[in-house]
Parts: C-alpha cells; structure tokens; sequence
C-alpha cells in the first residue's frame, strides 16, 4: 500500500503534522531515525511563548498558537482518556526582569511594541514582581508581566499527538533512517530507508535542526542548522518559582544570528518539582559534550535573578539541538523546487509551542483549505532560505543526539 504521505521525524512538530493529516483523512505514516520525541523535543523545557518574540509573522503564529493551545489540550484529554499521561499544560505567565540599569529601558520598549501588536504585556513595579515572585531579587531595574506564557511537558505533549494520530490511522516507525528519496521524474514519491523504500503521495521534512542534512539527501538544499542549549536541572523542592522568569537579555539571545556563545537566565519550576535552569545559544555544528564554562555562566546568570539558588543542588545537566533558520521564522509548506516535498522545521526554541499551528497550517496548505494565519512568511522559496545552502553531510550527529533522520 502507498500513503498518501511519509512524515519524517517524530519529535513534536512530526507529530503535529501527522495528527493534523491523519484527522484529514490522508494515509500517513510517520520515520524517525531514533525514538518517537527523543531528540529536541526530549530536550527542551516545554514553553509556549509569546512575551519573546518581536512584532512579526512569529509573533502572529505564537498568539494563534496560544489561544490553540488551550482547546487543544482539552481536545487530546477528551479523545484520549484519563489513563493517558497528562500533558502538564500550565498557564502560568512568565516574567522578564531586568537587573542593570542598562538593560531596563530595553525592556520597556519592547513589551510597549509588544502592546503595538496585541500582546497583554504589562509593566509592573518591583512590589508587584515580588507578589509574583517572592524569592526574586528585589534589584530589579525593570519588570514585564506577560500572563498568556504557557507551558506543557514537552514529551508527553508529542507522544500525545502522536497517539491522536494513530487513533486516526497514521503509523509511527521508529529506527529507520531516510537515506535518500524516491523519485518519478522531479517529484519525490517516498524515501529510500535503512528498512528499504517507502513509497508515499508526498513527503514532510520535519527532522528539527537535522533537516538541512536530511533534505540533501533528498536533493535539496535547505538552511536548517543545529544551534546547541545547555539546561541545568535542580533537586526535587518546595515550589518556590511560580512562574516562568527570564531576564531582558534572553530576547536578544533568541534573535541574534551570532555563531558564538551567548547565554541569559531562564528559571521554572516543573511540575515534579525540578527548577530548569537555562538557557545558552552557541554554533557548533552537532558536537555533544557539555561545557563547564557555559553551565558556570548559566548558573551565575540564574543566582542573579533568584539569590536561593546559590544553595540549591544541581541533580544533572542536559543539552538538545535547535534548528536555526537566518531570518529565524520556521520554514512550512511545499518546497516548489521540488514536487511532492513539503517541509515543517526550523522553529529554533519555539518548536514546542508553535509546533502544532504549524502541523495544522501545513494540512490546510496540503488539502487546499483556508489557512487561520497567513502562510507567506513561512514559505520555503522566501530570499533568506534560498540564499543559504544545506548543513554538509558529514554534520550527521551520532546516534546518542540523533532524532529525525
């Protein structure tokens, strides 16, 4: 039998592709070189975001996705039942502080262009920061209250799609590699695997940062590149952060397209009770091994923000791999250089949040539907995904890092 489509990777964006094609009636199945949700999704800390993006199409899809977030949750558990694991969806808001004075008027600016563009981001004075957080330290120069932040856990959320999507006739194989695709003149029908071909309608690249490499296999180029974060992970505590903190400095981190290392404190709290501790953005290809000097520069950032956690013990540490794109906007729908190509990646941090807009995005694209957010600024063929080739082969990661390829 030929599917109507193969969904490479099955982190949470795969998924989401899947689910929303699945629920359309379209024969799927879905490849990932490794587990299902193994390989950045496994690795980041679950945030739905919009208090970091600037005014923009992101920023259009981050404020779709917030308000989807909330019926879709109550749509997994309903289909789902109570004996499946609950995606921890929490929306608790998050909170930027500042705390030099450089860095206060930076803030204020941009949650006041924020507003310009419909964002609830609300300037608040240091008592009010510190109703909200009460262990934060109280040297703020600047604080901004943005209570549409989310969060979910990260894993549960992907293998919940992807539960849906089997429910609606999608199939998930995990451990086979695509290695190269299948052809009937310029238009790819299927893959070529490590566990032979896979003949389909039509093929989704949603490999996360392994999609450049993928994609030249396929015969493409495409300008997704793994760009490495760091998270420290505390002991079990009392729920002393109540909400997501970052300070100022993380926005700019987020946006910059500077190759070396840049880092900025991010802390939350988990509903196991663990404290996340991020966050860095290096270029270093997939190269794997922790850094001290980076974790020590996170830490430091963090104990600046929230002074208790100097005393508090780090259980173990982890990295993951984001997929930057130049101009930093994901990359989602048909690739019109190549027919029967479609792509769904390069979210960067944002994946988890936006993934399963952009999954529905691209099923409206695909059937022929009416889109809710305007797809232009997400199109394959736009000047800053052309005008950059694709990762080299021999930036394959191992299999310890690896996820949709």
């Amino acid at each position: 039998m030929t599917d109507d489509v193969v969904v490479v990777g099955a982190g949470i964006v795969g998924a989401a592709c899947a689910r929303a094609l699945a629920r359309r009636g379209l024969a799927v199945t879905v490849l990932d070189r490794g587990g299902a949700a193994s390989g950045t999704t496994a690795h980041g800390e679950g945030n739905l975001l919009v208090s970091d993006k600037e005014p923009g199409p992101e920023l259009v899809l981050a404020q779709h996705a917030a308000r989807r977030w909330s019926t879709l949750v109550e749509e997994l558990a309903d289909e789902l039942g109570p004996r499946f694991p609950a995606v921890e969806y929490d929306p608790k808001g998050g909170l930027v502080a500042a705390t030099t004075a450089e860095g206060a008027q930076p803030l204020r600016d941009f949650a006041a262009r924020q507003r310009g563009a419909g964002v609830d981001a609300r300037e608040i004075d240091v008592a009010r920061a510190l109703e909200l957080e009460p262990a934060l330290n109280p040297d703020l120069t600047a604080a901004v209250w943005y209570p549409e932040d989310a969060q979910v856990q990260p894993v549960a959320a992907a293998e919940a799609l992807l539960a849906s999507a089997r429910r609606a006739g999608a199939r998930v194989r995990t451990g086979v590699e695509v290695t190269g695709a299948l052809r009937d003149g310029d238009r790819v029908v299927g893959v070529r695997t490590s566990a032979g071909d896979v003949p389909a309608g039509a093929v989704v690249l949603a490999a996360g940062p392994w999609s450049g490499v993928v994609a030249a296999r396929l015969g493409v180029a495409l300008p997704v590149r793994p760009r490495r974060g760091m998270v420290l992970v505390t002991t079990r505590m009392p729920h002393v952060v109540r909400h997501k903190v970052y300070d100022g400095d993380y926005v700019g981190a987020t946006q910059s397209g500077d190759a070396a290392l840049q880092t900025s404190s991010v802390v939350e709290s988990t509903a196991a009770g663990t404290v996340l501790i991020g966050s860095s953005r290096e270029q270093v290809g997939f190269d794997d091994r922790l850094r001290g000097v980076v974790l020590r520069e996170m830490a430091a950032r963090a104990v600046r923000l929230f002074p208790f956690l100097a005393d508090a013990s780090v259980m173990r540490t982890y990295l993951g791999f984001r997929p930057y794109v130049p101009d930093h906007l994901p990359i989602v729908g048909p690739d019109p250089r190549t027919p029967g190509l479609w792509v769904a990646t390069g979210h960067e941090g944002a994946g988890i949040g936006l993934g399963p807009v952009s999954g529905e995005l691209l099923a409206d694209l695909f059937t022929g539907a009416e889109p809710e957010v305007d797809p232009a600024p997400f199109r394959v063929d736009r000047p800053a995904v052309l005008a950059a080739g694709s990762p080299s082969e021999s930036a394959v990661p191992s299999e310890k890092t690896g996820e949709a390829s």
